[in-house]
């Protein structure tokens, strides 16, 4: 099986992923400054939401950089993926609207969790179908980043309950983390 059709068809369901997020930020009624004003956390979720989906695709690719091959295991764990990634629209909305409240907030924090977690999912049957000694598998290594946003997805979700902005700021910390991509899949590409 090609990968080429595998990337193009995730390529585009994240494009429209993030078309639909954007037509969810409307225009405000007023003509001045103060009319933004209440869109300013509906645009912070937009934006962190943005960052996200940039964060998938840029892994996404690069992961894809290093695979030799696929099978029918590996289009399921990428749609499984694609699934979780396009509830991502729908949490950003509510938790924009609600301005960032307590339950919006937290299940922001599953749908950003079950895509880390479908993400392992897809590296973990890409490793099954390539050699231990593969580029992939020396890039992937022990994936402490990967590791690490689970955890913190998984104390921001309760979190959200106690203190809803401290959760969000967890969900921008893993932003953070990622925002410069994974360098292990060039690095041992480029060996």
């Amino acid at each position: 099986m090609s990968k080429g059709r595998l990337e193009a068809f995730s390529d585009g369901v994240l494009a429209i992923i993030i078309t639909i997020m954007v037509l969810e930020l409307k225009v405000p009624q007023g003509t001045d400054l103060a009319a933004l004003q209440p869109l300013i956390p509906i645009f912070a979720s937009y934006t962190l939401s943005f960052v996200f989906i940039g964060i998938y695709w840029n892994n996404h690719h690069h992961l894809f950089q290093a695979v030799h091959k696929i099978n029918g295991n590996v289009l399921w764990a990428n749609m499984h993926l694609l699934f979780w990634i396009s509830l991502i629209p729908f949490t950003t909305s509510w938790m924009g609207e609600s301005e960032f409240t307590s339950w919006p907030v937290a299940l922001y924090g599953v749908s950003l969790w079950m895509s880390g977690f479908a993400y392992y999912i897809l590296v973990r049957t890409l490793l099954a179908i390539h050699p231990k000694e593969s580029p992939l598998a020396i890039a992937i290594g022990r994936d402490s980043k990967g590791y690490l946003s689970l955890v913190l997805y998984t104390i921001a979700i309760p979190l959200s309950f106690v203190s809803a902005i401290l959760a969000s700021l967890f969900y921008v910390t893993v932003a953070i983390i990622w925002f410069i991509p994974d360098r292990r899949i060039e690095n041992t590409l480029t060996k």
